[in-house]
């Protein structure tokens, strides 16, 4: 079932729970996070990802319990290499947007300098991090702009908890012009062969949550293409938030897996070949892995395991009107995340 949302209202009733769940192609409901009940467990997060065949440079802006998380990571994908920094600090009367479409974020400390600012239709992200390195700083800036008409936007409750919510709207394929500086070493970004996701979220978990994500973008021939797959986190009988976008608007697909391969023991094999499908047979891709971007921490009442995997998709997608879309090392990225606390 893929119960689609096309009335505006409040995301949270006043019990804190969710009034309308299901997908939309543009955020209806208004997000209020005095309407959460379990503000303890309540976490706001903005997520960029931008990349090109040759680099990424993924952005993370959390908060959740007067504590804001600043994580940036450039990843080489030609030297199959990465450097990350994350910056935790308390901070008071401080929040993130309740909207993805209006608010900017500015944060400013003594080592650390973030804005993302909405310029129009426009998103202008600008980092200035002074230890990104032991022996240099990070600056980064660019324009994320060509935002599609459709995006990706899901309410979902978790079965165990009614309190609990997922609201999320994932922006795919914006057009990305910027660079990065660090240790000398200049990273550009060109507005005609990079794009910006926005991974936009606002939720009360779970303790225990797990989720598979993907999305990829590019041009097919005079097209734009992309697609947003992911499962396993929440209650997704209502709907799912797997999509294609071609030339910007959105085709929805029923259920999909991503086949990950398994070795010894049973355990995950990352870099091995992973094969997507979906439940309605509209998408059949191989996942060619090049880097696995992963992350481990176990202690007492915390725990995560993450593997963000870069690499290249083959295969076909099939459009809602029938149309066959053909992959062939078209490049994107695929994850799986266990988090614990």
């Amino acid at each position: 079932m893929q119960q689609k949302i096309t009335e505006p209202s409040d995301l949270l009733n006043e019990h804190g729970e969710l009034i309308q769940t299901g997908y939309a192609t543009t955020p209806l409901l208004k997000y209020n996070r005095k309407a959460a009940v379990q503000k303890r467990r309540l976490k706001e997060w903005d997520y960029y990802l931008i990349n090109n065949e040759s680099y990424a440079f993924a952005l993370t802006v959390g908060y959740t319990m007067g504590y804001i998380l600043i994580s940036i990571s450039i990843i080489d994908l030609i030297k199959r290499t990465e450097q990350s920094k994350s910056v935790i600090k308390h901070v008071r009367n401080w929040n993130l947007p309740e909207s993805s479409q209006i608010g900017d974020i500015i944060y400013k400390d003594i080592r650390t300098d973030l804005k993302i600012i909405h310029k129009g239709a426009d998103r202008e992200i600008f980092l200035y991090l002074d230890d990104f390195l032991p022996d240099s700083a990070l600056t980064a800036s660019f324009l994320l702009s060509k935002e599609s008409k459709d995006s990706m936007v899901i309410a979902t409750p978790f079965k165990e908890n009614k309190k609990c919510f997922y609201y999320n709207q994932k922006i795919i394929g914006m057009s990305a012009l910027g660079s990065i500086n660090v240790k000398d070493t200049i990273y550009n970004f060109d507005s005609g062969n990079s794009f910006g996701l926005l991974d936009w979220g606002r939720g009360v978990w779970p303790y225990k949550t797990t989720w598979y994500w993907s999305s990829a973008f590019g041009f097919i021939l005079d097209n734009t293409f992309g697609f947003n797959l992911g499962y396993g986190f929440g209650d997704t009988d209502n709907a799912t938030e797997n999509m294609l976008f071609f030339n910007g608007i959105a085709n929805k697909l029923d259920r999909v897996n991503f086949g990950i391969p398994k070795k010894f023991k049973n355990k995950y094999d990352y870099m091995e070949p992973w094969n997507f499908t979906s439940s309605d047979n509209r998408i059949t891709m191989t996942f060619e892995p090049i880097f696995d971007r992963n992350f481990t921490l176990n202690a007492v009442f915390l725990s995560t395991s993450q593997h963000q995997v870069f690499g290249r998709f083959s295969g076909t997608a099939v459009l809602d009107d029938g149309r066959t879309v053909y992959l062939k090392n078209f490049m994107g990225f695929a994850e799986r995340v266990v988090n614990r606390w």
